[in-house]
């Protein structure tokens, strides 16, 4: 399986590079909550980086079966049977499912690595689980 893991969890910086370049690569600008990823603060020094663990309840919670995983292992929304109703976002565990209001479609992490090559920590990485 396809995965986004984060190799140095105490590395992260909070730049939001990594969140811009994901927003921007499903939405064309920089809006941190159309983003896949989540960079959380609990100290306000201390990040957290949130990424998709590809579950698949989301998958699970589709009433529609817009969700379902591709030959890689990885979860992708097929964007023409999603209805928008936003259960996915609902039973994300890691609370990074994004329904844009400006969309009909729900959207997820899909593994293509663009965050990857934004962090400049360079603590993200795809790999085959």
């Amino acid at each position: 399986m396809k995965k986004l893991v984060v190799t140095d969890k105490n590395a992260c910086m909070a730049c939001l590079s990594c969140v811009e370049a994901c927003s921007r690569a499903f939405y064309k600008e920089f809006d941190p909550d159309k983003s896949c990823i989540r960079i959380v603060s609990k100290t306000g020094k201390d990040a957290t980086v949130k990424t998709c663990i590809q579950c698949g309840k989301c998958a699970r919670n589709c009433e529609a079966g817009a969700i379902k995983q591709n030959a890689k292992g990885v979860y992708v929304v097929d964007k023409k049977l999603c209805t928008g109703c936003g259960k996915c976002v609902e039973v994300c565990p890691m609370g990074v499912m994004v329904k844009a209001e400006t969309s009909p479609a729900a959207s997820k992490c899909i593994s293509c690595g663009i965050c990857a090559k934004a962090c400049p920590m360079g603590i993200l990485e795809i790999q085959e689980k």
